[in-house]
């Protein structure tokens, strides 16, 4: 017989709202703002940021899991998490570093999966 993992379906649902939610409001700035997708990405990571700085997102994180880690305010939270761990370690040196060695897998991932998505897709200008 094989491994059997219980399922938590109230987590899964968690996750999927709040995942889903963060995709709405993405999808809400593409269509009523003439932001450009680069815009919103910087938006999303920075709303990210500013939450995990203050010591909110982790609540969201701990509600939703991958719901809230995977989206691009996760990468914030994740960034603000790490430039504060190396700040208490290696004072503002740190801060710079902590960051980006915190997130080092996410953007490894995105740089990645980027170029494979580059070689497939057909980008177009957004019209103004």
């Amino acid at each position: 017989m094989g491994f059997i993992q219980s399922v938590d379906w109230m987590q899964i649902l968690r996750c999927f709202v709040v995942g889903g939610l963060i995709c709405i409001i993405g999808q809400i700035l593409i269509d009523k703002t003439k932001l450009t997708p680069a815009r919103i990405l910087v938006v999303f990571v920075t709303a990210g940021a500013l939450l995990g700085g203050i010591g909110v997102y982790k609540y969201i994180i701990d509600f939703a899991g991958c719901g809230a880690t995977v989206p691009l305010t996760g990468f914030g939270a994740n960034l603000a998490k790490g430039a504060m761990e190396g700040a208490k370690e290696q004072g503002l040196l740190g801060a710079f570093i902590g960051g980006v060695k915190a997130s080092a897998g996410g953007i490894a991932a995105a740089v990645f999966f980027g170029y494979i998505a580059s070689l497939i897709a057909k980008p177009k200008i957004k019209k103004q």
